[in-house]
C-alpha cells in the first residue's frame, strides 16, 4: 500500500503562511494595494501616505474637503477594502 503526499501548491504556500503567520501581513498588503481599486483614481490621487497599524487603516490626504467626505463614509470604507481581500482586516480608518 502505498501513500501519496500530493498537495496542491496553493495549500502548501497557505499552510506555509499560516505556520509562520504572515498570511495577515500579506492580506494587509492586499488590502492596501487595493486602495486605488476600491476608492477610484481621484482619491487615491490626493492620498499621500498609507498604512496599517494595530487593525487601523491610517490615511493621510492632502485635502481637507475631501477628509471630510471620507469621513462621513468610514464605514462603508472599512467594509469595501475588507470585502477588497476576503477577510476582515481593518476594524477603522484613521483620516489625517
Amino acid at each position: 500500500m502505498s501513500k501519496h503526499n500530493e498537495h496542491s501548491l496553493k495549500d502548501v504556500i497557505d499552510q506555509l503562511l499560516k505556520v509562520y503567520k504572515l498570511d495577515d501581513r500579506l492580506a494587509e498588503k492586499r488590502l492596501i494595494a487595493s486602495w486605488e481599486t476600491v476608492m477610484g483614481s481621484m482619491i487615491s490621487n490626493h492620498t499621500k501616505d498609507i498604512y496599517i497599524k494595530h487593525q487601523q487603516l491610517f490615511v493621510t490626504l492632502d485635502s481637507a474637503a475631501l477628509r471630510n467626505e471620507l469621513a462621513l463614509a468610514k464605514t462603508k470604507i472599512v467594509k469595501m477594502l475588507n470585502d477588497s481581500v476576503g477577510k476582515s482586516i481593518i476594524n477603522e480608518v484613521i483620516l489625517r
